[in-house]
């Protein structure tokens, strides 16, 4: 009897062990901070592109590992345009600061990528929208043009306007010792559509300004353990 019963509690504990190293491979830091670095590319009025760069501080909440709503920061320069060989003249270099708010969406939440090398690759492929609002300042511009005498372009040295990004990107989780995304290196393609026509400080044609950027950050797992509904990793 008294065999059956040690033998009894040893099967408990080792059961015990086993569900709670399956737990831990379920689960997941709820908040991460990260930061990066972006390479802007600005559309707008000034006929010329630039290729200028900014950073970025986010904030992420993560409802699983392949749901997160993202809180972002990004400051750095826009530049476009070339006073001397451009027949309008504009030219323009924009200190600006923008606030983002963006949905992001994982194909690991939507597609089984137990059973398939192919789809646990393409599992950290993600699409992301949002919105926020962008802070326009002008430290230069050149509104009069060189080669055409007379042709100048009206604007605003300063603006505020309505930004939409739409982005893609992958996202690579490293696994700390608990078999939990301790930190993830996440490399994007956003491009950011804006509600108005002040990016550049020139208000000219019928078209609204935009701007691209390459992106590389990483985030760091902060708290909040959460468990997901399956493993985070698959063999």
């Amino acid at each position: 009897m008294n065999l059956f019963i040690k033998k009894s509690i040893l099967l408990f504990v080792l059961c015990l062990t086993i569900g709670t190293v399956k737990a831990q491979s379920n689960d997941f830091a709820q908040y991460d901070l990260g930061l990066g670095l972006d390479f802007n590319s600005a559309y707008t009025d000034a006929e010329t592109i630039i290729s200028t760069r900014s950073g970025h501080f986010n904030f992420n909440y993560n409802a699983t590992p392949f749901v997160n709503y993202i809180i972002e920061y990004h400051t750095g320069t826009l530049q476009g345009g070339d006073s001397l060989t451009t027949a309008s003249g504009r030219q323009f270099n924009n200190n600006f600061a923008a606030v983002m708010f963006r949905a992001q969406l994982q194909m690991g939440e939507i597609i089984d990528y137990s059973q398939s090398k192919m789809a646990n690759a393409f599992k950290n492929l993600y699409i992301s929208s949002g919105i926020g609002f962008v802070v326009n300042h002008m430290t230069t511009i050149n509104r009069a043009s060189i080669k055409t005498p007379g042709f100048y372009t009206d604007g605003e040295n300063n603006s505020n306007e309505i930004v939409i990004p739409a982005r893609i990107g992958y996202e690579i989780k490293f696994f700390n010792k608990y078999n939990q995304p301790g930190f993830k290196i996440d490399a994007g393609y956003q491009y950011n559509f804006i509600m108005g026509d002040g990016l550049d400080g020139f208000t000219a044609g019928t078209g609204k300004d935009s701007f691209s950027q390459f992106s590389i950050g990483i985030k760091f797992a902060i708290g909040g353990v959460a468990t997901y509904r399956k493993q985070i990793t698959s063999d």
